[in-house]
């Protein structure tokens, strides 16, 4: 996550974030990091569809797709990226080791990454299927995902 934060400070570039699954476990590493004040914005932790809705996700979407699908990921990182302004959104849902009796669709444990890059309008998207039986374990499992994924897409510090 330092990586993460040095490149966004380095560049001169934001990020927030709008979590599912997580509960902020992203967030929360990112805040760990010195210096994040700089570049961190904003964060949302939107367990239910009506706080997704209420943040701008498309309710179009949701019934669609499902709330667990990389189209709501990627409507996640998008909305709160425009909401904040900020140079990079992060939407993380799906589901951890936890059947929702709220939302009977989706498949077990398969979390939805999407990285909004708002000054190129382009998604860095991936998936996984977490395998602990540990929440924290699988929290730290999509974290890693998403700063391979920003390295992937970034290059890692410049």
């Amino acid at each position: 996550m330092k990586e993460l934060v040095d490149f966004l400070i380095n560049n001169r570039k934001t990020i927030s974030t709008m979590e599912s699954c997580t509960g902020g476990y992203i967030v929360s590493e990112i805040t760990n990091i010195e210096g994040s004040s700089e570049v961190l914005k904003y964060s949302a932790v939107t367990y239910s569809n009506e706080y997704k809705i209420k943040m701008g996700v498309s309710k179009k979407i949701i019934d669609r797709y499902s709330v667990y699908s990389m189209e709501t990921a990627k409507e996640m990182s998008r909305v709160i990226s425009n909401y904040t302004n900020s140079s990079y959104g992060i939407g993380v849902t799906g589901k951890l080791n936890r059947i929702d009796i709220n939302n009977n669709y989706g498949n077990d444990n398969e979390v939805f990454i999407s990285i909004y890059d708002r000054d190129n309008n382009r998604y860095y998207t991936d998936s996984l299927k977490v395998t602990n039986s540990s929440r924290i374990k699988n929290k730290k499992e999509v974290c890693n995902k998403l700063i391979e994924l920003f390295k992937r897409n970034n290059g890692g510090s410049r």
